[in-house]
C-alpha cells in the first residue's frame, strides 16, 4: 500500500480505498489490540467482524462504519467461509476501506490465510496486521507461560479436530511425541475423546491439565485438573483454550490477572 498517515507522530501505513486489512483483535481484553490496528479502526468504510471481537472494540470505530457480523461459533447457525470471504471482496470493489476484524490471530486458526488467498485470486489488495493470539496472550492472563526453563522447551498447537470436523482422524500418537506442552483451541467439544486418545499414545492420566475459558476477560475462569479426569467435567465455559503438560506448573505463582485487577475492562 502506498503513503502513510499520521497518527500521534507515528507514521503509519495508509488504509486505501477498496482494500482490505486482516486485524487481529487479540483474546478479550481490547486494550490487547495492536495500535495498527487501532488505526485501521479509525480508518475503516465497512468491519466484517468475529463472534469473539469484544463489543468494546466496535465501539472504537467511526460511527458512520459499517459493522457486519461474521461470527462463527460450533454448533450455533454461523455464516459459510466462502460467503464471508465474498463479503470482503464485494465491499472491496465498491471501493470501501474494509476491515476484517478477527479473534486472536488471523493467521492461527482464524482462517486469515483462506482469506487472503481469496482476496489475492480476485486481485484485490490488502495488509495483515497480527494480533495477540489466545493461545499465548490468554494463557498469560492465566499465568501460564507455554515455555519455562523449567518444564518445556517446546509447544505443539493444535485445534481439536480435522477440517471434517473429526477427531480421530489426527495421528495422536505424533501428537503425544511432539512436544511435551499442548495448546488445543475448539477442543472443548470432543475433549472426552480428546484425552482419551492422548492416554491410549502414553500420556499419564496424572498429566496436568488447564482449561482457560473467556481468556483475557473479568469473567475468565481457569480449571486446574488432570487428563484422566477431564472427561468428568460438565459445562466447561466456552471460548476455551486447554492445556495439557507441566505449563501451568508455576501458576499458583504467575497468576497475576486476579482479584482487583479484573475490574479493568480494557484489561
Amino acid at each position: 500500500m502506498t503513503g502513510f498517515a499520521k497518527l500521534d507522530g507515528l507514521d503509519f501505513p495508509q488504509f486505501d480505498p477498496g482494500t482490505v486489512w486482516l486485524v487481529g483483535a487479540g483474546p478479550g481484553a481490547p486494550g490487547l489490540l495492536t495500535l495498527l490496528g487501532y488505526h485501521a479502526l479509525a480508518q475503516a468504510d465497512a468491519i466484517v467482524y468475529d463472534a469473539l471481537v469484544n463489543p468494546m472494540l466496535l465501539d472504537m470505530a467511526r460511527p458512520e462504519a459499517e459493522r457486519i457480523p461474521a461470527g462463527k461459533r460450533g454448533g450455533k447457525p454461523s455464516p459459510k467461509q466462502a460467503d464471508i470471504s465474498d463479503t470482503l471482496v464485494a465491499l472491496a470493489r465498491e471501493g470501501k476501506r474494509v476491515l476484517r476484524l478477527k479473534g486472536g490471530d488471523p493467521f492461527m486458526f482464524g482462517r486469515g490465510g483462506e482469506e487472503a488467498g481469496v482476496l489475492f485470486r480476485a486481485g484485490i489488495r490488502f495488509r495483515v496486521v497480527p494480533g495477540i493470539s489466545s493461545g499465548l496472550g490468554g494463557l498469560a492472563y492465566a499465568g501460564i507461560p507455554v515455555t519455562h526453563r523449567d518444564a518445556n522447551h517446546s509447544v505443539l498447537f493444535l485445534t481439536g479436530h480435522d477440517e471434517t470436523g473429526d477427531v480421530t482422524a489426527l495421528d495422536w500418537d505424533a501428537i503425544h511425541r511432539a512436544a511435551p506442552v499442548l495448546v488445543m483451541f475448539m477442543s472443548v467439544k470432543h475433549i472426552s475423546t480428546i484425552t482419551a486418545r492422548l492416554m491410549a499414545a502414553g500420556r499419564p492420566a496424572s498429566e496436568s491439565v488447564a482449561i482457560v475459558s473467556n481468556a483475557a476477560l473479568p469473567q475468565q475462569t481457569v480449571i486446574e485438573t488432570t487428563l484422566g479426569a477431564v472427561a468428568g467435567l460438565d459445562d466447561i465455559p466456552t471460548p476455551a483454550i486447554v492445556v495439557v503438560g507441566p505449563a501451568s506448573r508455576h501458576r499458583a505463582m504467575l497468576d497475576w490477572y486476579a482479584g482487583d485487577l479484573r475490574e479493568n475492562p480494557l484489561g
